[in-house]
């Protein structure tokens, strides 16, 4: 069949689409479950509708990562559309895909049907895309910064990080980790855990413990400055910065939100194995090298982690939450996932635990992943992530995804210089992963 692709290429090369006519402007609407709309329509419309998913976050309704990116979409002829989702919390899975094609439904309703629909989603929302993809009524995926293992993994590491810096800097002191009754009770927490470990950070055990705990969550070394530190005290000071400076503060409090969704605690620890789970983190020699230069005994600690976990899941949220919150890597249309290489709140390694999924389920030719050199979450520039759609569309054009997802054409099509090869490291702490069974 090369010769078919080869032939569909040259179509594309000489064939110029013809834009479609529709109403431009500026759209809104409510669905039935209450969920709001939004979308922007171009003045020559191209064809194409963008369904986009916003992240974690007040549920309003949102068509595009950012007012730039809208723009220049706009500008190339893209129609815009996204939905609030609807729901008891920010974390918003149970109604998240039907409202996003609700939204698309009621904007076609205005505009016409379209020719491509491209589900592009961010962070939290990047999980939507992933799950939209898994059904037929769109064309293509991509997925930034992408929750893209799901939320029972989530949970899961995030629950050893902050387990492991509860008992280990403040053993005599009570932190509340799960099943909270409020807001209020969750920030209460996230305040605790916060405060001992700017606390820790002054000693070397402290230090040591804090960066055992960051390998628990999958926290990268790279916070600040152009380039990733070397040495693993750097490290070890930037990822005490990401904890205590916000990603406490988020997940911890995202952990009710999350609870109420599901109704009830979805993570556990009880019967985990601390060893094992170092073992497999890409930290491991930043851990062991800290506490032997502490002179910390890091077995006695792992031995102690592991003897003391006792929080246990309760069975009907993580039954909700698999059904509204995992993807099953079952994917039924072209997916590009891009994600920068030092992300604080959805780690890298999400990434190889997703890859692994597709790839389980007999879809992996389907699947591409990008990865950008920079740090912080969803820290992308407009044209790296537009170059990324147009390598998408490429794939949906073509059947084939030749090299247009390398770093060289997509830096090419980017301008930036940013995307690179990178070898995605393993989640530790995830549902089937060494030490967690």
């Amino acid at each position: 069949m090369r010769w078919l692709a080869a032939l569909t290429v040259a179509l594309t090369v000489f064939v110029t689409p013809v834009a479609q006519a529709a109403e431009a402007g500026h759209y809104t609407g409510e669905l039935a479950d209450g969920a709001t709309w939004v979308a922007d329509v171009p003045g020559t419309w191209n064809g194409t509708i963008i369904l986009y998913s916003h992240g974690f976050g007040p549920l309003q309704p949102q068509d595009a990562p950012d007012a730039a990116t809208a723009r220049q979409l706009l500008a190339e002829g893209y129609a815009l559309v996204g939905s609030s989702y609807s729901g008891p919390s920010w974390w918003a899975l149970g109604s998240a895909v039907d409202d996003q094609f609700g939204a698309l439904a009621a904007l076609e309703s205005k505009i016409g049907t379209a020719k491509r629909t491209v589900a592009w989603g961010t962070s939290m929302g990047g999980l939507v895309s992933a799950r939209e993809a898994e059904d037929s009524r769109i064309d293509g995926a991509l997925t930034t910064c992408g929750l893209v293992a799901g939320a029972l993994n989530l949970d899961n590491y995030q629950l050893d990080g902050e387990y492991a810096l509860a008992h280990l800097l403040a053993p005599q002191q009570p932190v509340k980790l799960v099943r909270y009754g409020s807001q209020d009770e969750a920030a209460a927490a996230a305040a605790t855990l916060t405060t001992v470990t700017s606390g820790a950070q002054a000693t070397p055990a402290g230090r040591a413990r804090i960066a055992l705990a960051a390998a628990r969550m999958n926290v990268p070394g790279w916070y600040t400055g152009d380039s990733p530190p070397r040495d693993y005290e750097t490290q070890e000071a930037q990822q005490e910065q990401t904890l205590t400076e916000f990603v406490l503060g988020f997940v911890v409090t995202g952990r009710y939100q999350i609870e109420l969704a599901a109704g009830g605690n979805s993570a556990f620890n009880r019967g985990v194995d601390y060893r094992a789970l170092l073992r497999g983190s890409s930290h491991v020699a930043q851990v062991r090298a800290l506490y032997q230069r502490a002179g910390l005994d890091l077995d006695a600690d792992l031995a102690k982690l592991t003897r003391d976990a006792d929080v246990t899941a309760d069975p009907p949220a993580v039954a909700t939450l698999a059904r509204t919150s995992m993807p099953t890597g079952r994917l039924r249309v072209p997916e590009l996932d891009v994600h920068t290489v030092a992300d604080q709140l959805v780690p890298l390694e999400q990434e190889n635990w997703y890859a692994g999924l597709v790839t389980a389920a007999g879809r992996g030719p389907l699947l591409r992943q990008a990865y950008v050199r920079g740090t912080g979450h969803c820290a992308f520039q407009p044209a790296e992530t537009i170059a990324a759609l147009h390598a998408l569309e490429f794939r949906l054009d073509t059947g084939t995804w030749a090299d247009r997802t390398t770093p060289e054409r997509l830096n090419a099509a980017a301008g930036t210089g940013r995307y690179e090869r990178f070898a995605t490291p393993r989640l530790t702490g995830g549902l089937g992963e060494p030490g967690r069974r």
